[in-house]
């Protein structure tokens, strides 16, 4: 799953440059919203739950969310064992900028 994950930060960096960074994180950060994610067959996205909700900036949630679907189709995960879902960690800095915090030396 370590693979899917990379995977899946990846492409969400590539599918939204202006809303996302691949810079040092910033400190400190404004919020940190956390998703699982779960998939299908295909890499489409079955469904999202949101695992941490920031206090702040509650807003970064559903800009994380819209990352998420944006970046979408993630690959033929079939053959990977199931489930299919991975979690990420969303480092916002004070433009409402993202990075995947899989992507975080």
């Amino acid at each position: 799953m370590k693979e899917l994950r990379l995977q899946a930060a990846h492409r969400l960096v590539a599918a939204d440059p202006e809303r996302s960074y691949t810079g040092p994180a910033p400190d400190p950060l404004l919020a940190i919203p956390v998703l699982e994610v779960e998939l299908n067959a295909d890499g489409s996205v079955r469904k999202i739950v949101v695992l941490r909700q920031p206090r702040e900036a509650r807003d970064t949630t559903q800009l994380a969310i819209d990352a998420v679907r944006k970046a979408a189709p993630y690959g033929d995960v079939s053959r990977l064992p199931k489930p299919w879902r991975f979690s990420e960690t969303f480092l916002f800095d004070d433009e409402r900028r993202f990075k995947p915090r899989t992507l975080e030396p």
